[in-house]
């Protein structure tokens, strides 16, 4: 099932800080539940994520405690090192 897009009618609400928290269990072909509009991570290391429009990017060297504000439907499980990960929309 595709992820959700909480805000695909307005770019105006991602400038208020994110309201809801889920966490990610990486996965190489489920799509997590919600677009996250930011990713925590817990324990830092490598992850592989899938954008929403479909580009698949490796950040490497991600510190614990991260906050990235990325657009992210999926967080693949091959290559992913970073644990505690959690989607923010």
């Amino acid at each position: 099932m595709p992820a959700t897009d909480t805000f695909a009618a307005g770019r105006a609400a991602l400038t208020t800080p994110a309201e809801h928290a889920f966490a990610i269990t990486p996965h190489d072909t489920n799509e997590l539940e919600y677009v996250t509009r930011e990713l925590y991570a817990g324990s830092g290391g490598t992850i592989v994520a899938v954008l929403k429009n479909g580009d698949e990017v490796t950040l490497a060297s991600v510190p614990s405690g991260a906050r990235l504000p990325y657009r992210i439907r999926q967080i693949k499980a091959t290559g992913t090192t970073a644990t505690n990960l959690v989607g923010l929309y």
